[in-house]
């Protein structure tokens, strides 16, 4: 057998958890300055700052996957103790959970595509595995 040893130290320069924390603030994942978004869901080509090329990423359904995921498991729990509490119109419930989950899932959607971004940067996905 051959001795297959895996360089982990080219896989540790770019740590996860900063790199999350820079892309859920719509920052880039490598130096945390340049905008990682224009407009609303749009990736930029490269980072204003430091030249990061960005058009690497496929985050795809992935930001809208995760989105649905938490406003369902935020809003439903709420729902549920509204209903039992105070026991409001059915039409005055469907209202406000209805802006609700809208405005938590507009407000959640750009966030956690930059996220899914830096995710894919840290982990050197979808080409982003040349250093820069």
């Amino acid at each position: 057998m051959t001795d297959q040893t895996i360089d982990t130290t080219a896989q540790e320069d770019r740590p996860t958890w900063p790199a999350l924390a820079k892309g859920f603030r719509c920052r880039c994942p490598k130096c945390g300055e340049g905008k990682l978004l224009h407009n609303y869901l749009k990736v930029n080509h490269t980072c204003s700052s430091c030249g990061q090329e960005l058009f690497h990423h496929r985050a795809d359904d992935g930001p809208a996957y995760l989105t649905i995921l938490l406003v369902g498991h935020l809003l439903a729990p709420a729902l549920h103790v509204s209903y039992v509490h105070w026991r409001p119109e059915p039409l005055t419930m469907f209202l406000i959970f209805a802006i609700g989950c809208t405005a938590l899932s507009l407000f959640l959607l750009p966030p956690l595509k930059g996220a899914v971004v830096a995710y894919q940067w840290a982990r050197r996905m979808h080409g982003f595995e040349k250093s820069q």
